[in-house]
């Protein structure tokens, strides 16, 4: 095996990662048992068991972090060729198979894979008296819940195991792997939804000893499963912002969009359901603070070139007078001497409309420390005139929460409640916890479901 690792080009990265290399080396190390004149047989026989014990270990961790199932050895290799980004891999990204000679390369490199998936490790168990490799060929894992593990990386990485366990020939691998490269893309920005930003590693600003320009750009692995179908109400709303995203994932000329108005009304949840509506077709998220904002130019940076179409996405956005970290904003959004590319938006949530809190004073011609107020003004207004695309959510009135509140319930078929009851119930609520809105709706009915469970 440790042959085969030596020989790769395109996945050279992949031989550097630790399950592999220490694979590698217990195969390395078995060898040289079989040499006559070794002395010190025993204790190789030792380390080799205890290098087993370890790196099984690390593929079980792995396998729980990911949902892996059946086959771990296979699960790994095609996480491996799933993950690693190199020039190759993120052409076919872009283009699927791809000609030239390093399509050479990359044939010989996934034939080197295909070899390892058909390893066999009998020889290496019978001679140590082991059975741990057998084990992870059918291991059967614990029934859990996907927030426990990275659903989005497990569905995937297992589809491309099975199709590779499914192909007899050197030339079906590299079918299957490009295009899978071509349905899925590569790495962390393929196989996830959204991503935030690792502060840490953000505030490096330099790259090397392992560290690359997207690390700092974190995987959500646990989200929601929101729908836009869902929430109840606001139908211009939502197809507003279903019509800008669709422009953005299809290519269009697209707008930023910012979703304001009251709270509790759905902004937040529409961003989410929009981005679990389109994954599957290109969309990816950024989730991006206040205080992060002088990374935008370093996401913008890192996501540039990808074969993605990326949200930046700002929730709860809005400014103090004395805060001027939207001046990043705006010089990002518009103002740079570098357009923005294509394939970014910045989707933003808001209780305010103009975003920068605006006094009295703003709107007074005169005034006492300033000559030029009308200047101010605009400078305020500035920013939100920059999303292209205004969407209003406003609380509902009385009888619009009412139909919320009973289309909620109906979902819950363990709310014994009559129609009567439930409003009768939602409008005690209501008064006893700040108005209404979709918000208030939804803990009213987690209160019911969480007395229906007692």
């Amino acid at each position: 095996m440790y042959r085969l690792i030596n020989e790769l080009y395109i996945y050279r990265e992949a031989a550097k990662n630790p399950v592999l290399s220490e694979m590698a080396e217990i195969t390395r190390k078995f060898e040289t048992l079989s040499n006559k004149e070794n002395t010190d047989a025993a204790k190789i026989k030792d380390e080799i068991v205890s290098d087993c014990h370890d790196v099984i270990h690390k593929l079980l961790d792995l396998a729980t972090e990911n949902g892996f199932n059946g086959n771990l050895w296979h699960n790994y290799l095609a996480y491996l060729l799933a993950t690693t980004e190199t020039p190759f891999t993120l052409v076919c990204e872009k283009v699927g198979a791809v000609e030239g000679s390093v399509n050479v390369m990359a044939k010989k490199d996934l034939a080197i894979f295909r070899e390892l998936f058909n390893y066999d490790f009998a020889p290496i168990e019978e001679a140590l008296g082991v059975s741990c490799f057998s084990l992870i060929e059918n291991y059967q894992s614990v029934e859990k819940e996907a927030r426990v593990y990275n659903k989005n990386v497990s569905e995937k990485v297992l589809e491309l195991s099975n199709a590779i366990e499914n192909e007899n020939t050197d030339e079906g691998m590299y079918k299957v792997v490009t295009q899978f490269y071509k349905n899925y893309g590569v790495g962390k920005f393929g196989l996830n939804q959204a991503f935030r930003i690792d502060d840490e590693l953000a505030e490096l600003g330099t790259y090397g000893n392992g560290v690359t320009r997207t690390d700092f750009l974190i995987p959500i692995t646990t989200r929601g499963s929101e729908r836009l179908e869902d929430l109840v109400g606001y139908e211009i709303q939502k197809q507003e912002l279903i019509e800008a995203t669709e422009a953005f994932v299809y290519g269009r000329a697209a707008n930023n969009v910012l979703l304001y108005g009251d709270a509790g009304t759905g902004k937040s949840t529409s961003i989410k359901a929009i981005l679990n509506r389109y994954y599957k077709d290109g969309l990816r998220m950024i989730e991006v603070y206040k205080h992060e904002f002088k990374y935008l130019n370093r996401i913008i940076t890192a996501v540039k070139n990808r074969n993605y179409r990326f949200v930046i996405y700002m929730d709860d956005l809005s400014f103090e007078e004395t805060e001027l970290e939207y001046k990043y904003l705006k010089a990002v959004i518009e103002g740079g001497l570098e357009p923005k590319p294509d394939n970014v938006v910045i989707y933003a949530t808001s209780n305010r409309r103009h975003l920068v809190k605006e006094t009295w004073s703003d709107r007074n011609d005169r005034s006492d420390d300033e000559l030029h107020r009308s200047d101010t003004v605009q400078e305020k207004l500035s920013l939100s005139a920059r999303f292209g695309v205004s969407i209003g959510y406003f609380k509902p009135n009385p009888k619009e929460y009412q139909e919320i509140v009973l289309n909620l319930a109906h979902r819950h078929p363990e709310i014994t409640l009559t129609d009567q009851e439930l409003l009768q119930q939602a409008q005690v609520w209501e008064m006893s916890h700040g108005g209404i809105s979709g918000r208030i709706a939804q803990q009213f009915i987690n209160y019911l479901l969480g007395k229906a469970e007692n």
